[in-house]
Formats: C-alpha cells, structure tokens, sequence
C-alpha cells in the first residue's frame, strides 16, 4: 500500500439487533477494523469506516415475537445499545447506521433493479418449508436441523456455524420450525425472485485466482474450493414475510427482499448516507464516489472484517452481486473487495458464543465494570486470527495484570512519575546520548516501521506483541541504567537517561495507540500535549420518512495522532501523571473465577 492520502473502505458486520453484543463479536468483528482505521488515519491516509445494525434480520422478528412487542422496539433497543458500547469502547465509526433507513431501502431496491436488468435475478418456483401450527412460510432462519454436510444438529435453515457450508433449506436434515417447535413441517410451492449465483461462478473465481496472496489462507482456500466446485446456484432473494424491504415492483406486496441479500448492500448505503450528511454540512453529496466508483477512484481498497461464518456472503456472495452490478451499460462501476480479513471464533466454554442462544458477555455490562482499553487490549491479545481461541476470565485478569499494568503501565508511571516529582514537572533537558540510550530510541524507532507493517497486513496480534516487546525493553533499559541511583551522584546523566526513556514513551504511545487510543491520549496529555491525538465520536438523530434513527459518527478534524517519530520537547511543561490502568483484584473476580473454572 502505498504511503498517504489512500481512500479505504473499511466494511463492518453487519450486526442482528436483536441482543447486547458480546465479546466474541468485538473481538472478531469490530475491534479490529477500529485499530485498522485508527492506524491508517495516522498514516494520513483516509479510511471510511461503516456499518450499522441489521434490522431485517429473522432474529430481530424472533426476538420481537418472544417479547411481545414490534420489530421496531426491539432493534431500536439494541442498536441505541451497542452506539453506546461503541462510544464507551472507542470504535469509531465514520458512521453506524441501521437498515431500517429510506437511504438503504432505495439503494437496496436500486441494486434489485440493477440486477435484473442485468441478467442476474429471474423469477422461480420454489418449494419452500410451511408450517402448519403457524401457517405461514418459514424463512431460513425459522428453521433448525442437521446439517446435510457435516452432521451438526444445530444448523440454522441457510447455513451451518459449525463447518459454514450454505445450503438450501430443504436439504436440512430433520427440520423443526423455530416458531412453533414442530417438525411436522410441509413442502409448498411459491413464487420468488433468484439471484443468480451460478452465472457469478466463472466471473467469480476468475476475480479471487487474482492477486489475492494478502488473503489469509483460511478465507481464500475456502472461497476458491466453493467455486472451483462450481456449487453455485440461484439463491431466492425474496421470501414471503411481512417484515423488510419492499420489493420495487408491483404484484409482490406480499412479499418482501430477504435480508442476506439487503445487509450487504448496507456497505454502499452506509456509503451513500455518509456522503448525504456530510453534503448537509457543506460537504460534497458524491464524496462516496472516492471509496466506491471504479471510474472515479479504481485504487481505493476495501476491506471487510467479519468472523469465519459470514465468509461466503463477503468473499463469494457479495463480491458476485458487484459484478452482476456492474455487468451492464453504462452506470457505476464498484469496487470489488480487496481483503475479507476473517476472523475465526472466541468460545466460552469449548462453545461459540451466541447472542440468540444466551450463551454471552455482553460488552455494555462489563464495559460497566472494567476498563474499555482492558478489553481492547485483552481482545487483541486474543485475537482470534487463524484459529479459534478460548476466553477465560482467568486469562483476563492474568492479560491485565501481568502484561498491561505490569509492562506499559508501570513504564509509565514510574518514568512520568519520577520526572514530574524530580525534574520540577517538565520533560528533563538531555545532555549527550550514549550508545546505549541511542540503541534503545533507535530500537523503538524501527516500531514504526515494523509495528506498521504489522497493522497495515491486518497482523493485529502480532502488532500487539511487538509493541510490547519494545515496551519492555524500555524497561529492561531503565533497570539497567536506573536514573533514580544515579540522580544521587550526576544529576546530568539522570536527566539523560530519563529523557531518553520518555521520548521512548512519546513515541510507543503511537505505536500503542490504535489499540488503546484512551491510555496514549492519557499519556500523550500526561507529557504536557494540548492537542488530541484522535478524533471526536459523537451520536446525531437523523430523520427521514421512514422515521427518525440515531447514528454514530467520527470527526478526524483537530487530530494531533501521526505515525512519525517526531522529537519530544526539552522544557515542556508535564501534567500530573495517574495510573493508566487498575489492577484487577483476585477476591473481586472471585465469582467470575468461579465460573472459569466450571465450565
């Protein structure tokens, strides 16, 4: 990539609003892109971050008849909740937005219109799974059963989460209906729309068999087997529900576009809604044109971060419905996806986690509780990049204690600490550096390099490790020259070695800062900085005719956050340094221990 100034997209799953969102889904989902965003704004580079709730999705509708109350209370709910998980987290989204919007039904029924004029969506007769106590249709994910493929009994109707394969509901082995329990299920015929996914297959592979060696080995090897096995085949976009975007056609109001088609389409509208706010406020209305429009700007990466089971819809799926967009005259031309940085699963227990089967931590509760860049930090240490990985709280507190607190934390405090106290509460004037003192900053120095390299690949974990690696041997350097001795018998030496330990502070709170961007914005005005180093998120009502919804935004202007190793002033007046972190405590995480154990 080259250096400064790229537009990247930055695509977010989409998720069901339907529940508190739980760790697992932070650490595989929605973290990561924030650290990604934060670290290409640094670069100077301009990421547009989106995404927003699902609203259309069969969980909200599930939760809505489980609680008695309307689609639209429970996503309300939920999608107002994880906003106020992202402001207290620090996941800064250019814009978090919902489905339920006039701007994404248009851009969804535009889409609808694009495909078939093109060729890729033709009516069919399908035959469908009814259910007689309800009498009604079951969309796929009122339906349960065995997976046809693997043999997991707890597949949902479209897709199994143990082995991902995507299917047809009727080949689900011993299906019951999620409504009403009964497996007693009939088969039905009724009319839908199709995408065409086998006419994609060819396009498709030929796209994924080119340049795609950045593509972490599990997403690309899956993708290219599904398509080189040619399973592709026409998908029914439509289903026969009350709940969801209309069909923009006339003779189908009964009917609705099924949501695994609608949620993807929510990386463009999200897009598209961004540039409508910002033309609000004096901006430029097709500024989305910069990330999305292959005529306007063909080298603007997108990347899309999501967790193993939405693979086929953004490696194979998504990418087939952009090229049946832009297979046509005339009209825009989209980016295909340049990455799909997949993360595999964070289990509780041996089991995923799963917000419509109960089994969660859910972020805002222990968001309530604990520090929001603990979790970042342990989330990223865990980082689920290439395989699945088990949490524990034991491994929590233990990430917190022994390597957060132990390692930057007590860097910071016992250097800031001391300068302030001993050096009248300014960064010390330094006298002649050693080879020593000039190894470690040009140690430190070389992170910006190699700790870049690692965010730039999407490496998060290993980023995270060498930033630690570095911050230790700051550490290792002030045992070793130990400025509070040598204070007592050549004051100019101390102040040498403490200035040298700060600069290197100064410029790994840099490098820690995508990932904890509240700790080195505390560090940052600690060393006696005015300007912030990141961005404002703020929460703004939007209303249109379909209602009004809340959406998160980021405002980068007045960020002070660069990736340079520029020097600290000499003289700067300090602030009062405080702890970065607290320190967990075994007897208040007795319980919790308790629980580890258990499971």
């Amino acid at each position: 990539m080259s250096e400064g100034s790229k537009k990247i997209l930055v695509g977010v799953a989409w998720p069901y609003a339907n529940g508190e969102k739980h760790i697992g889904q932070v650490a595989g989902a929605y973290l990561p892109p924030d650290i990604f965003a934060r670290y290409q704004r640094m670069k100077g580079n301009h990421p547009l971050m989106v995404s927003g709730s699902d609203t259309h999705g069969t969980p909200v509708t599930l939760k809505a008849a489980d609680d008695g109350i309307t689609p639209e209370e429970v996503f309300t709910k939920y999608h107002e909740l994880f906003v106020d998980a992202c402001l207290e987290m620090g996941i800064a989204f250019d814009l978090f937005t919902h489905t339920d919007t006039r701007n994404h039904w248009d851009v969804t029924q535009e889409m609808f219109l694009r495909h078939l004029e093109n060729g890729y969506i033709y009516k069919a007769v399908q035959k469908q799974l009814y259910d007689p106590v309800a009498e009604r249709f079951l969309a796929d994910r009122y339906v349960e059963g065995t997976c046809p493929f693997c043999g997991y009994e707890g597949a949902r109707g479209d897709q199994c989460d143990n082995c991902g394969r995507i299917y047809d509901t009727l080949d689900l082995i011993n299906p019951r209906s999620k409504l009403t329990g009964t497996t007693d299920l009939e088969v039905r015929e009724t009319e839908h729309f199709f995408l065409d996914m086998g006419k994609m297959n060819e396009p498709l592979l030929e796209w994924i068999s080119q340049d795609k060696e950045h593509w972490r080995p599990n997403v690309l090897n899956f993708t290219k087997g599904q398509l080189q096995l040619h399973e592709l085949r026409g998908r029914a976009i439509t289903r026969d529900i009350e709940w969801g975007i209309e069909i923009p056609l006339e003779g189908y109001e009964d009917k609705r576009i099924y949501v695994w088609y609608d949620a993807v389409i929510g990386y463009l509208s999200a897009a598209k809604e961004w540039a409508k706010l910002i033309a609000a406020e004096g901006g430029d209305p097709e500024a989305w044109r910069e990330w999305w429009d292959a005529n306007v700007n063909p080298d603007a990466p997108g990347y899309y971060f999501i967790g193993k089971d939405n693979i086929p819809f953004h490696a194979i799926i998504w990418p087939g419905m952009l090229i049946g967009y832009n297979d046509g005259e005339g009209g825009d031309k989209l980016n295909l996806p340049y990455d799909v940085p997949a993360n595999e699963y964070l289990n509780l227990g041996g089991e995923q986690f799963s917000t419509s089967r109960g089994r969660v931590i859910g972020i805002n509760t222990v968001l309530a509780e604990f520090q929001a860049d603990a979790w970042r930090y342990t989330l990223t240490a865990l980082a689920p990049e290439t395989s699945d990985v088990e949490f524990t709280w034991q491994d929590f507190m233990d990430r917190v204690n022994n390597e957060l607190v132990a390692n930057w934390g007590n860097l910071v405090n016992r250097v800031l600490g001391f300068a302030y106290k001993r050096f009248d509460g300014a960064i010390p004037a330094p006298g002649e550096l050693n080879e020593v003192d000039q190894a470690l900053l040009d140690d430190v120095r070389a992170g910006f390099e190699s700790v870049g390299a690692l965010y730039d690949a999407v490496k998060l974990k290993a980023a995270l490790i060498e930033t630690r690696r570095l911050s230790q041997r700051v550490n290792q350097y002030l045992n070793e020259r130990a400025p509070w001795t040598l204070i007592k018998t050549d004051p100019e030496a101390a102040a040498t070695v403490v200035y040298t330990a700060m600069q290197a502070i100064d410029w790994l709170k840099l490098l820690w800062a995508p990932i904890l961007p509240h700790a080195s914005q505390q560090v940052h005005e600690m060393l006696g900085y005015d300007h912030p180093l990141f961005g404002r998120q703020y929460t703004q009502r939007v209303k249109d005719d379909r209602g009004t919804h809340l959406v998160l935004r980021y405002d980068h202007s007045g960020a002070s956050g660069r990736w340079t190793p520029d020097p600290l002033p000499a003289g700067q007046a300090m602030r009062k340094p405080a702890a970065l972190f607290e320190k967990l405590d075994a007897d208040k995480m007795a319980e919790r221990l308790a629980a580890t154990q258990q499971e």
